[in-house]
C-alpha cells in the first residue's frame, strides 16, 4: 500500500505522539485526578488488579482535533463532520467514566444522535445492503438515516462491550481499520485510506500505554469515540465505492458485532437484561479458562494481556475475508456465517469443555 505522503507522515506521527503523550500524562498524574478518573478493580467485568485511569479517549480525541488542522482539504472534509458528530458520543461516555451515573440507554441514545448528526453534517446514509426488501426501504430517507445511525451506534456499543482487557479493543479497531483501508485502496479511494491511517495512528499512541501493562483504559468515552468513528468509516467505504459490497464493511468489524449478537441471544435465553454486564463474553472465558492455565505463574497483568492476541487472531479471519472478496456479497455472507459458526464452536468448547 502506498504511503500517501500528501497526507504527511508528520501528521500521522504527531497524531500518534499526541495520543501517546496525553495518555502517559494521564497515567502518571493519577494523584491529581484519580478521584474522578480511576476505574475500580471491583466489579462483574473487572479483570485488572489495581485502580486504573479510564479516560484514554481524551488523548485520542485531542490527537484527532489537532491533526484535523493539518489535513488536506479532501481528507478534512471527511474527518471533520465525522469527528464533530462522534464528540457527542465521546462526551456521553466520558461523563459515565467520571460520574459513573450515565445509564447504558442514555449513552446508546447519545451515540444514535451522533449518527444522525453525522448524516446532517455529511449527507451520507446507507442506501443498500444487497438484501432484498431492505434495499427498497433504504431508499426512503428517514429509514435510511435511522438505520445508518443505529448501525454506527451498534459498532460503538460493540467496541465498548469488548473493552475489558489490555489491548483488546484497540487491537481489534486497528485490525478493522487496516482491513477497511485495504478495501478502500483496492477500490481506488485514497482519501479513505488516509482517514484509516489517521485513526490508526491516534489509536496506536493509546495502545502503547494500554498494552501490555494496562496503565490506562479507553473507558466508555474512548470506546464510543473510536467505535463510532470505525462504524462511520465502515459506512463511508461502501457508500463512496459502489463496487464494494456493504458486507465487506460488516466483515471488517465482525468480531465485536458477533460478540454483541451472541451476548444478546445468551442473555435473552437466560432471561436477563441485554444490557446487564456478565463474565460470559468469549474474551472473559478465554481469560478464566485459557490464559490462566497457560500462564499459571505469570503476573495477573500478563494473564490479562495474553487474551488480546488470541482475539486479534480471530478478528483477523473475517477482516481478511473482507479484503479478499470485497466485491462479492454471496461469498462475504457465507464468510460471516462461517465466522459465526466458528465463534459458536469455540464458545461451546470454552463453556462445556468439549466441541
Amino acid at each position: 500500500m502506498p504511503l500517501y505522503l500528501d497526507l504527511s507522515s508528520l501528521t500521522l506521527v504527531w497524531a500518534a505522539l499526541t495520543s501517546l503523550v496525553v495518555c502517559l500524562g494521564i497515567a502518571f498524574t493519577t494523584s491529581w485526578h484519580g478521584r474522578l478518573t480511576l476505574d475500580t478493580s471491583i466489579g462483574v467485568q473487572k479483570f485488572h488488579t489495581t485502580p486504573t485511569p479510564r479516560v484514554g479517549g481524551v488523548g485520542i480525541v485531542l490527537a484527532l482535533y489537532i491533526a484535523l488542522m493539518n489535513l488536506p482539504g479532501s481528507v478534512a472534509s471527511i474527518v471533520q463532520p465525522m469527528l464533530l458528530a462522534a464528540t457527542l458520543a465521546f462526551v456521553s461516555g466520558l461523563a459515565e467514566d467520571v460520574t459513573k451515573r450515565v445509564s447504558v440507554r442514555e449513552r446508546l441514545l447519545a451515540t444514535v444522535c451522533s449518527g444522525v448528526a453525522a448524516w446532517w453534517l455529511s449527507g451520507v446514509t446507507l442506501t443498500r445492503l444487497d438484501v432484498w426488501g431492505l434495499d427498497y426501504l433504504l431508499q426512503w430517507l428517514p429509514f435510511s438515516v435511522l438505520f445508518t445511525a443505529f448501525a454506527a451506534a451498534g459498532v460503538a456499543n460493540a467496541i465498548n462491550i469488548i473493552d475489558g482487557f489490555n489491548g483488546l479493543a484497540a487491537g481489534v479497531i486497528l485490525i478493522a481499520l487496516l482491513a477497511l483501508g485495504a478495501v478502500a485502496h483496492g477500490a481506488g479511494d485514497p482519501d479513505m485510506v488516509k482517514v484509516c491511517l489517521l485513526l490508526g495512528a491516534a489509536t496506536i499512541g493509546f495502545l502503547l500505554v494500554n498494552f501490555p501493562f494496562g496503565k490506562i483504559f479507553l473507558g466508555d468515552g474512548g470506546a464510543y469515540l473510536l467505535g463510532f468513528m470505525l462504524g462511520w468509516v465502515a459506512v463511508l467505504v461502501s457508500v463512496r465505492n459502489p463496487e464494494v459490497s456493504p458486507w465487506a464493511s460488516l466483515l471488517a468489524c465482525a468480531y465485536p458485532i458477533l460478540e454483541v449478537l451472541f451476548s444478546v441471544a445468551r442473555r435473552s435465553r437466560r432471561r436477563t437484561n441485554p444490557g446487564h454486564p456478565d463474565r460470559l463474553h468469549m474474551h472473559s472465558l478465554l481469560k478464566c479458562r485459557v490464559t490462566r492455565k497457560l500462564l499459571p505463574n505469570s503476573p495477573a497483568v500478563m494473564k490479562n494481556s495474553a487474551v488480546s492476541p488470541i482475539v486479534w487472531g480471530f478478528s483477523s479471519v473475517p477482516a481478511a475475508a473482507a479484503v479478499l472478496w470485497s466485491d462479492s456479497t454471496p461469498i462475504l455472507i457465507a464468510a460471516f456465517a462461517a465466522c459465526a459458526l466458528l465463534y459458536a464452536l469455540v464458545y461451546r468448547r470454552l463453556v462445556r469443555f468439549r466441541w
